[in-house]
């Protein structure tokens, strides 16, 4: 960890590192969006500095931008047909590995490329574990633009505790996917069961896709500050 003086950093270097120590030529691969991804990308170009002989899907624009820098072949979803391991962050990670994802907005695409995946690793800081998912932040959900109020309005009256428009910066415009759709962040109810809540937001017409990936991670990397790693398998 020479030279690394951000703790986050450093942490986000651990788990990458791992992660990649996981992949092997010829494997192709998906990559979700966010630092810690971003990360794995300068890990891979780090391992391979000659020539990457991997193939991705990537999950968003601005991750794609990334692996394209680095030098890693890209390949759309459908032409993938298959991913090996799916490499993603996450907001929240609980005790059963259950994760709150999509705080970047990337989520909807970040599902399709986790569920197309034989494997799903994720790579994140050893903050971001919880007891509970909801603890420190809302479960992002997104939702078509076209009468989003009326949707916003249905999740308050299906039981969110609160829900509130992700505006763009200072300006207040609405933050819009890659896919032209909004995003509501939307509250977790300190009781119940988690899952019952992911089929009541999905539930929801208008809705197109919620950030609670349960059940999905078959592991998890968490970076410590200083450069340790702490592994949690499903």
């Amino acid at each position: 960890m020479r030279g690394v003086t951000d703790p986050k950093e450093a942490a986000r270097r651990a788990a990458a590192a791992a992660a990649v120590e996981r992949l092997e030529a010829g494997m192709t691969i998906g990559l979700g969006s966010g630092r810690a991804v971003w990360k794995v990308i300068e890990a891979i170009a780090e391992r391979w500095p000659d020539g990457i002989p991997l193939r991705a899907t990537v999950a968003s624009s601005l991750t794609e931008e990334v692996a394209r820098t680095a030098g890693i072949e890209l390949v759309s979803l459908d032409d993938a047909h298959s991913v090996d391991v799916a490499i993603d962050g996450a907001d929240e990670v609980d005790p059963d590995l259950g994760l709150i994802k999509g705080g970047g907005g990337a989520l909807l695409r970040e599902k399709l490329v986790v569920v197309s995946a034989r494997r799903f690793i994720v790579v994140a800081e050893t903050d971001k574990r919880v007891d509970r998912l909801g603890e420190t932040r809302g479960v992002p959900v997104e939702v078509v633009r076209f009468g989003w109020h009326c949707t916003l309005e249905r999740l308050l009256d299906a039981g969110v505790p609160a829900a509130d428009l992700r505006a763009m910066d200072d300006d207040g415009s609405p933050f819009i996917t890659d896919e032209g759709h909004v995003i509501v962040d939307c509250a977790v109810p300190p009781a119940g069961d988690v899952a019952d809540y992911a089929l009541a937001l999905k539930a929801q017409t208008g809705v197109v896709e919620h950030g609670l990936f349960l059940g999905m991670a078959d592991e998890v990397l968490l970076g410590a500050p200083d450069g340790s790693l702490v592994e949690l398998v499903a």
